[in-house]
Parts: C-alpha cells; sequence; structure tokens
C-alpha cells in the first residue's frame, strides 16, 4: 500500500482548522495571520509539533521587540530531547536514523538505538572530562555521524556546540573558537577528500596550542593521519560504554533561552561574528521550517519512506538544516567528500549517484552544485533509480531559471513522477530561512514560491518604505524566536546592533515601555538602546512579487558568499596582507541573479614586484592554507591604489555596484574618498566587462 503524500503544510492547516477553528483562503491569508498574531501563530507550532516542557511558559512573546524580543518564558525543552524521543517507534518501523557514506564507499547505517546510545556514551564522557552547562565545546569534525552524536551530546548536558570543518585552515579556526573560549575539543586527524587522503594532525596540534583554554582533547582518530596526536581521550572510548548508566540517561531539562550552539557569520571587518543561538528558538523555528521544506517522519501515517539529504559541510548552516531531519523523525541520508569528484577526475555525478544508492526522497544542494551538473552534462537517468526523489532543495546562492528547469527534466526523466523544488533563502545569522517553498504553490523557475510562516519579510527601499515588485533590502519587521540572543563576547550588544539594525531607524513606536533585558546563558540577551533600530535587516537583495513570489539578488553587503560557505573580505585580506610584498588588497563578490559568482582580488604590490605566475601562486597558496580553497579569487588584478573613504574604509560596496553594472555616480561619492583618482582604473575594467559582454551576447 502507497503511503499518503499529503504536504507538511496542508496537515498543519487541517490541525488549525480542527483544533483552532482557523479556516484560510488563500497561503496569502495565512502567512499575513502568522506575522500579525505572533503568540497564537508560534503557540500553534508548539501544540502541533508536539513540544513539551515539565514546567509551562507564562507566556508566548512575553517582550515583543526586536533586539531583545522574550520568548517562551518558564518553559524548558533540549534539542537532543526532540530527536531521541522518536528512537522508539522510528525502529520499530525499520527505519534506520543515519545513512552515510563517502569517497571511498564506507557505507554506514547507525540506528535509533545505537544513536541513542552513542550520544549517552559521549555526553558521560564529556561530563567526565569536565564539560558542565553552559561550557563550550569546540570541534572540527568533517560531515560524518560522529559530529552528529558529538552535537546531541552536547546538548544533552547543556553545553555550548561549536563546529568548523576540516578544509579550514588554522587561523580561520582559532580566530572562530578563541572568542569564545572552548574548554574541549573533538578533532578528526584527517580526512579524505577530494579523491585523496588528507592530513590534519599538524592542524590538530596547532589549534591546541593556539586555543589556551582548551584542557581536554577528544581526538576521532582516522588512517589519514601522518603523525599520532597527544590526546586526553578517543572517540572509540568515549561511544563505548554500553552500562546502566547509560541506560538510564536523559538529556536535561534547559531554559528556553539556554545557549544551543555559536555559530560564525563573517562581517567585512574584524573577527568573524560569533553568534549564539538559543535552545528553543532553533527547535521551535525547526519545525515551522519543516512544514515549508516537506519534511516529515520515516514512519507513521504519512511518512513516504523520508530520506533527507542536504549536502552540506560542518561549516556552513545547511549542517544544521539536514542534522534537524533527525527531529522530525526521518533518516537522514549525508555524504562526506566533495560533490564534483576530484581535481584530477572532476565527477558531478558523485551525489546522483549517491542519492539512488540510498534512496533518497529530498535531495537538497547549493545553487552553485546544479549549475555545476549541468554545465557537465550530467545525465540523472544513469546515474541510478531516482523515481523516490520527489524534492530537490536549492539555496546558498541564487539558482538560475535554466538551472531549475534542467534539473526538473533531469527527474522527469530518471522517473520521479512530480519533482519539486524548495528554494529556500535564510542565513546563519538566525539558522533558519526567510523565503522557501510551499508545496501547494505553483511554481516558477528562478523564484522562490513564498515568504516563510512567521518571517515578516518585506523588500525596503532607500527611504525605508516597502516596496512590491521592486529590488530592495530584505528586511524583518517582526521577531522570530531564532534571532540570535547575543553575540559572545560583545560588549554593549554593539556589533549585533550595527549587524541589523542601524540602517533603517526605528518606528515612531519604538519598544514596549518598560522593557528590560533578561540574561540568558554567561551573557547578556542583546537589547534595544537608544539610537537602535526595530527592523533586522539582513544584508539580501530581495523582490516580492504580487503573487508572493521572491526573488533573490544576492548580498546587498560585501560579505563573500563562496558555494554557501560565508566568508568576511577581512580573513581574506589577513591572509594575503600577510605576505610581504602585498601593500594592500581588495576582493568583491560579483555573485547575481542568473550568473556564475566572479570573485576578483585586486593587490597593491610593493614596488619592484610583479604579478606573475609565481606571484599568483603565493597569493592563492596564502588564500587557501589560512581560509579554504573555495575563497580562491576568480581573477588578481595588480593595481595602483584601492579606493577608500576619508576615514580610511575600503570602498568594497561600490566597486561591487560599479563591476555588476551601475554608473559610478550612483555608487560612490567621490568627495568622500581619502583617493577619488584611483577609481578610473575601475570603472575602464567595469567598461570592458560590459563590452564583453555585449559582444558575447551578441554571438550567442
Amino acid at each position: 500500500m502507497t503511503a499518503p503524500n499529503i504536504p507538511q503544510i496542508r496537515l498543519y492547516q487541517d490541525w488549525l482548522r480542527e483544533t483552532r477553528g482557523l479556516a484560510f483562503d488563500s497561503y496569502a491569508d495565512l502567512w499575513q495571520w502568522s506575522v500579525t498574531d505572533l503568540n497564537a501563530f508560534w503557540q500553534s507550532i508548539w501544540d502541533y509539533s508536539g513540544m513539551h516542557s515539565p514546567t509551562p511558559h507564562t507566556a508566548v512573546l512575553a517582550e515583543d521587540r526586536m533586539p531583545g524580543a522574550v520568548w517562551f518564558p518558564g518553559a524548558q525543552v533540549n534539542y537532543a530531547r526532540e530527536v531521541l524521543r522518536h528512537a522508539d517507534a522510528a525502529h520499530a518501523a525499520g527505519c534506520p536514523a543515519i545513512v552515510s557514506d563517502n569517497e571511498l564507499g564506507e557505507v554506514r547505517e547507525m540506528s535509533w538505538p545505537e544513536l541513542k546510545r552513542q550520544v549517552a556514551s559521549v555526553a558521560l564522557t564529556l561530563k567526565s572530562l569536565g564539560v558542565q552547562r553552559g561550557d563550550r565545546v569546540a570541534a572540527y569534525l568533517p560531515n560524518v555521524p560522529e559530529t552528529m552524536v558529538a552535537f546531541l551530546a552536547c546538548s544533552s548536558i547543556g553545553a555550548v556546540w561549536s563546529v568548523c570543518a576540516p578544509d579550514m585552515g588554522t587561523a580561520a579556526v582559532a580566530d572562530r573558537f578563541r572568542q569564545i573560549e572552548p574548554k574541549v575539543l573533538i578533532a578528526a586527524d584527517g580526512v579524505h577528500y577530494g579523491g585523496k587522503p588528507v592530513d590534519r594532525s599538524a592542524i590538530v596540534q596547532a589549534l591546541r596550542e593556539a586555543l589556551p583554554s582548551v584542557r581536554k582533547l577528544l581526538l576521532v582518530k582516522s588512517p589519514h593521519a601522518a603523525e599520532a596526536v597527544a590526546h586526553d581521550a578517543d572517540w572509540s572510548g568515549a561511544t563505548a560504554r554500553n552500562d546502566a548508566q547509560v541506560a538510564a540517561f536523559e538529556p536535561e531539562w534547559l531554559p528556553f533561552d539556554h545557549p544551543i550552539w555559536v555559530v560564525y557569520s563573517s562581517g567585512t571587518t574584524g573577527l568573524p561574528k560569533p553568534i549564539v543561538h538559543g535552545q528553543g528558538g532553533i527547535i521551535i523555528n525547526m519545525y515551522a521550517c519543516g512544514l515549508h521544506n516537506d519534511v516529515g517522519a520515516s514512519y507513521g501515517e504519512n511518512n513516504r519512506g523520508e530520506r533527507y539529504h542536504w549536502f552540506s559541510s560542518t561549516g556552513w548552516v545547511m549542517w544544521n538544516s539536514q542534522l534537524s531531519g533527525l527531529a522530525f523523525g526521518a533518516t537522514i541520508c549525508i555524504y562526506d567528500g566533495h560533490p564534483g569528484g576530484s581535481k584530477d577526475k572532476p565527477d558531478w555525478t558523485v551525489l546522483w549517484r549517491f542519492v539512488a544508492r540510498h534512496r533518497v526522497t529530498f535531495f537538497g544542494a547549493g545553487a552553485a552544485y546544479f549549475t555545476n551538473c549541468m554545465k557537465a552534462g550530467v545525465v540523472a537517468k544513469d546515474c541510478g533509480d531516482l523515481s523516490r526523489v520527489r524534492a530537490l532543495g536549492s539555496t546558498g546562492s541564487p539558482l538560475a531559471e535554466d538551472v531549475q528547469r534542467w534539473g526538473t527534466a533531469q527527474l522527469k526523466a530518471a522517473g520521479s513522477p512530480d519533482p519539486w523544488w524548495c528554494n529556500i533563502s535564510g542565513g546563519t545569522d538566525f539558522c533558519g530561512a526567510f523565503v522557501g517553498g510551499n508545496r501547494e504553490l505553483p511554481e516558477v523557475p528562478g523564484q522562490m514560491q513564498c515568504r516563510q510562516l512567521g518571517a515578516s519579510v518585506e523588500a525596503w527601499n532607500e527611504q525605508g518604505q516597502p516596496v512590491i515588485g521592486e529590488v530592495g533590502e530584505l528586511v524583518c519587521s517582526r521577531p522570530i524566536p531564532s534571532m540570535p540572543l547575543y553575540f559572545w563576547n560583545d560588549p554593549g550588544n554593539a556589533r549585533y546592533l550595527s549587524s541589523y539594525f542601524d540602517t533603517f531607524p526605528p518606528s515612531p513606536a519604538g519598544p514596549p515601555q518598560g522593557a528590560s533585558a533578561p540574561s540568558g546563558g554567561s551573557e547578556p540577551r542583546a537589547a534595544g538602546s537608544v539610537g537602535a533600530g526595530n527592523v533586522w535587516r539582513h544584508g539580501d537583495w530581495i523582490r516580492i512579487g504580487e503573487d508572493g513570489g521572491c526573488v533573490i539578488y544576492g548580498r546587498s553587503d560585501a560579505t563573500i558568499n563562496r558555494q554557501g560557505l560565508r566568508m568576511g573580505t577581512s580573513e581574506i585580506y589577513n591572509a594575503v596582507e600577510a605576505l610581504p610584498e602585498v601593500m594592500d588588497s581588495m576582493v568583491v563578490d560579483l555573485e547575481y541573479l542568473g550568473r556564475d559568482s566572479y570573485m576578483p582580488l585586486f593587490v597593491v604590490l610593493r614596488p619592484g614586484v610583479a604579478l606573475d605566475d609565481a606571484m599568483r601562486r603565493k597569493l592563492n597558496d596564502a588564500i587557501r592554507t589560512a581560509l579554504s580553497p573555495r575563497f580562491l579569487p576568480d581573477d588578481i588584478f595588480q593595481v595602483a591604489e584601492i579606493p577608500r573613504t576619508l576615514s580610511g574604509k575600503k570602498q568594497e560596496l561600490p566597486i561591487k555596484k560599479l563591476l555588476l553594472g551601475q554608473p559610478i555616480e550612483r555608487v560612490v561619492n567621490r568627495e568622500a574618498m581619502a583617493n577619488p583618482g584611483s577609481l578610473d582604473w575601475y570603472v575602464a575594467l567595469a567598461e570592458r566587462r560590459a563590452q564583453a559582454a555585449a559582444t558575447s551576447s551578441v554571438l550567442a
């Protein structure tokens, strides 16, 4: 008997009608209710998803303001509880928790009981290593089951999790972890990536030396390490326990606003921003996102045999999204390796074959991945049985119309009867999506179907006015539970406020009178201040159509977004300008709808130094070593000067706009520049690019 295939968002609306007496004529009406009556909407998500607390909450949104909203005071939760509550039913239905695969073809399945046992064993190990509630645990791990077990173990005892991927260099990782002062480091001493073994033993040792707060190292050993790494515990020992204490272990009840993890969103200056999210906010927003992604349990009346895969490294927030599949009760399928094969032997069928082999039902990846597949001429039907794939997910950058049409045609030819694209856009900042999919709405290639429930998203022009059918700044005018609690070690919440709330002035009403800022974790919760705006500016260009469909046009700030992984330009400058030959530099990412990302690097070299092949290799090696190969520039130009403001700031955003085709007089005020004459070279470059594009168009 075929399992029913009712969209999750339809099941939720049926429940609203039956239990609340609420019926809506259209999705637009449902969305409007969700952003107008926040108390009723978020309480409905709590109830519908089956969230439970041993102590009642005294309100849903106790303080309605941004920043500083207070959600569900009095409630207690734990992410690990939300996951492990599925263990008995999913296992009884014969569904594994995790299916993993890698470049070496090493397939592993982890059952729900085994997941539960390992989480308990590692949690008790962490306690034996001195980890207490509120302590930070940093992880340097790839996309493998061990990483998910480690996170759930941390959550279960109230430790604060933070992870970086092993394709990041020592400096980039240390800059992140050093800020949060972790007590324990969990690290892999090697990985297999891009068709070859990659030794990480030296980096693990360097990280321990660079992190003086780390008291213990829990090592995940691999066959790829060149040398032994001194450690305090190893993974095999940490997961070995199977005694009465493990059997009796239960995740702790934690306050709704207890910190769950620290993720990093790089700005254009300074160190990466360490963003702290709360347990409850992440859990409840995760359930709201699940309605849009249409991901459900692998068992029960509407199961569909759910197998959820969203390709990601651990350094991208989509790893967190992949993890959320466990909280829905789905089987998650994870792949550890390069999605395009290796440099010497490119192969963009890798994930398609993985998806076919493991009977995946939801296949998500970055938009750039699907673009690469189309350009490489991938033929999906040659990769195996893909008839179970009912959804393709895309994020990380705008998905072009032709790529979406290509993907739909490929899946249909491969036997998927009615594939649906779930195109989403959100951010590490609040660990969710602002705009996304709805399986019941029409699909328009190149755009996202709707604004997400509970997300009061608008496009604002420069005057701070909402516009429809025009490109504007993406803003969110009402709070969302998963917005950051605060940035770690951010006195006065200065970086938090300046990151999201200083672009548009506050509304005349301002924040609620008498509102105060309660504490959360070991840092103060972000609160409003005099002059702070109460509208979240996200940093994306968006157009919202009359039909509610949305198009994202890339970043409105100067943060670099490469294949879904964001990095501040300052981190690239730290790597490049450490070279003695480099006097100054600037980088921009010309990401734009329907076009490949193009990232040029501009360098000012010392007198007598030429930008020859050797110098180019040196620049690329510096970026590869300090950051990641993902951030290698597409072109490197030697320039006389880097445009700067009177206060000395690099003019990244104006140059980005110029190279995207906007006239120079509209993007920069020469009078506000320290060296206005430097612009002439960049104007000439923009003209050459425009002429080349026009010639290419004519020839096509």
